[in-house]
């Protein structure tokens, strides 16, 4: 109990999802013995891409990744607290963001390339890519290897949509061209987004890039329609040869044209 006790307290300094998971676990009525309490942790901090550390009764404690701790790491998704020099694993069993596999397959459809980022280890990074059908990942990232990969990308001619919920992710979400994250992110990941969903079902990305690209198609075809209508009666009018009513009428028909054309959208 002493050793949840700490685990808890080192968890809720922490917005990572594992942590939450962790102090929600441990604060729950109806967990074996009964709510867990908090352990007076003193001068908790939380370090980017590595975990939350701090004191109790004068030693030096953390949770988060294995090499950080000094942990060997588990081929699961897990965290590590170490009380001076032992060490305690937590274990975590994954699930997949609700519309994940449908955007991974949208995003293909269209012809999309992805890529994980991700700080887990690469047991379980390798299960959920293959569970995705994603053959290119990388894994154990801290964020300035997310920031890293995503600059590389772009170095490289490639425009970059980054999806990211994390504390670890807000480097890359601002490297990137264009960046989303669910309306579940941490407060850090949403600021750092242009695009922030409503909701946690990642599926509407595929049709908001479908519906971006079918919009950008329309827009360039009503620049074409307006110039070849100006090419056509701008020399008219000059001339003399376009009445009042007629010119009226043109502009009218005009933006009737682009109107319709921008209405195909639905």
């Amino acid at each position: 109990r002493q050793v949840l006790s700490v685990a808890l307290a080192l968890a809720q300094a922490s917005g990572h999802p594992l942590s939450q998971a962790l102090a929600s676990t441990l604060r729950a009525p109806d967990f074996p013995g009964g709510a867990v309490t908090e352990a007076p942790v003193q001068d908790r901090c939380d370090v980017a891409g590595n975990g939350v550390e701090g004191t109790w009764n004068g030693t030096r404690v953390r949770l988060g990744r294995a090499d950080w701790v000094g942990a060997t790491a588990v081929p699961q998704t897990a965290a590590y607290l170490t009380i001076g020099t032992t060490t305690h694993v937590f274990t975590f069993e994954d699930r997949l963001r609700p519309g994940a596999a449908e955007l991974v397959a949208g995003l293909r459809a269209q012809g999309i390339g992805m890529q994980v980022l991700s700080g887990d280890n690469r047991a379980v990074v390798a299960a959920l890519a293959t569970r995705l059908g994603i053959e290119d990942w990388q894994a154990e990232c801290l964020p300035a290897g997310k920031i890293a990969a995503v600059e590389a990308l772009r170095r490289n001619g490639q425009r970059v949509l980054m999806v990211g919920d994390g504390l670890n992710d807000t480097g890359a979400l601002a490297a990137a061209d264009v960046s989303i994250s669910p309306a579940s992110a941490l407060d850090a990941a949403r600021v750092a987004s242009d695009i922030v969903l409503l909701g946690q079902d990642l599926a509407p990305i595929a049709d908001a890039l479908r519906i971006a690209r079918l919009a950008r198609r329309r827009i360039k075809q009503n620049f074409a329609i307006s110039a070849a209508y100006n090419v056509v009666a701008v020399p008219l009018a000059l001339v003399g040869l376009a009445t009042p009513l007629a010119a009226a009428l043109a502009m009218s028909l005009s933006s009737v044209t682009v109107s319709l054309n921008a209405l195909r959208m639905r």
